[in-house]
């Protein structure tokens, strides 16, 4: 006798797909990237921590003009004040949002490759006429000199 907490297979009660969650499915970046992407994604994400800490970078960079060893002790206090805005926006969020900044540019991307694509094929149909056009100039001009040479 089935007791009132088990559930038999005849008696459960299917869940809509909209009801279940799928396991192990990252929903803020839905589609893996590549090794190429992922690249880019962190090379925007460096960037946008280096935005958030410009003015400390400059400070240190300023410092340790015409420096080398020295910099290491002379400019101490510049280098902490980077190093800390640097830990401080570097998280995870602000991967996120470099993440969220790469797939907003994504359509862009993708548009301007199709156009780039769009304007290769059709000069590639110019030279492809250009050069048949020479071809025939060329068969004519042979062709001339062949009456000429009959004649």
């Amino acid at each position: 006798m089935a007791t009132p907490n088990s559930a038999s297979a005849d008696t459960t009660i299917p869940q809509s797909s909209s009801t279940r969650t799928l396991p192990h499915v990252n929903l803020r970046n839905p589609t893996p990237l590549s090794a190429t992407q992922e690249g880019q994604v962190r090379d925007l994400y460096y960037k946008r921590v280096r935005g958030h800490c410009a003015a400390e970078i400059k400070e240190f960079a300023a410092c340790a003009i015409n420096r080398t060893v020295s910099a290491t002790w002379v400019c101490r206090q510049q280098r902490l004040a980077m190093n800390s805005c640097m830990v401080a926006h570097a998280k995870p969020e602000e991967e996120d949002r470099a993440r969220e900044e790469w797939f907003a540019g994504r359509e862009q991307r993708r548009k301007a490759r199709e156009d780039e694509d769009r304007k290769t094929e059709v000069r590639r149909k110019e030279v492809i006429e250009l050069m048949r056009a020479d071809e025939e100039k060329r068969r004519r001009e042979e062709e001339e000199k062949m009456r000429r040479n009959k004649g």
